[in-house]
């Protein structure tokens, strides 16, 4: 299970990893805290393995948990998927969790010559990764349940003992477990940093009467001094 939450340090993400986000290092973001509260609250996200200079993409629901200095990326994939081979193959793996996200009309800032933009909030994690054995993945599996089921109280939470544990040993043959430490671990907050503080108010006002536009202003108004 994941550890409590505590302060950590992580080594500042080497350039090369950096060039990889957006081009405008005033959006980048490498606070691990925030990093991780965002990758926890959009935890559904893509998983990109590499083989043979082709990329190989799967959807898959992630857990985080810090293991000393490190953090840890845990998730699982059907065999079958050409992203699992892929990320067997080259031990590797690139994850991409996606946060809140709206377009922002060029009026809204109430100044001469703008464009419109996407305001967005994403984390990326990569490194190294390992195979779990069947008693590793049925474990990962476990606590992914017991995550997801808590969050659905007071529901009587689902368990692996209803399922018949033949038919249970019959799914876990069909994927593979992994744990990928996170060696480049990053992201962005691009929430209109480089515009003047009265400009980013009326964005943030403005999105809060859009569908949908309410949760990427409250991560705007974070910024306001």
């Amino acid at each position: 299970k994941a550890s409590a939450k505590r302060s950590m340090t992580v080594s500042p993400a080497p350039p090369t990893g950096s060039d990889l986000m957006h081009p405008n290092r005033i959006f980048h973001e490498h606070n691990p805290d925030h990093l991780i509260e965002t990758a926890r609250a959009h935890s559904f996200a893509i998983v990109i393995g590499t083989r043979n200079g082709q990329s190989h993409v799967a959807h898959a629901p992630i857990m985080l948990e810090r293991r000393g200095e490190s953090v840890i990326v845990r998730f699982h994939l059907a065999n079958a998927n050409p992203a699992m081979q892929a990320i067997e193959e080259t031990k590797r793996a690139l994850v991409v969790f996606t946060g809140p996200h709206a377009y922002i009309s060029a009026t809204w800032y109430e100044q001469d010559d703008q464009v419109g933009t996407w305001n967005y909030i994403s984390v990326e994690a990569e490194g190294p990764v390992i195979a779990l054995d069947h008693a590793g993945t049925a474990a990962q599996l476990d606590d992914l349940c017991g995550q997801l089921e808590a969050d659905l109280a007071p529901k009587p939470p689902w368990i692996r003992d209803q399922i018949n544990d033949q038919k249970f040993d019959g799914m876990l043959t069909a994927i593979t477990g992994f744990e990928m430490t996170a060696t480049r671990f990053e992201g962005i907050r691009k929430l209109n940093q480089n515009k003047p503080v009265e400009a980013r108010r009326r964005v943030i006002a403005a999105l809060e009467d859009q569908p949908g536009g309410l949760e990427i202003a409250r991560e705007m108004t974070k910024l306001e001094p």
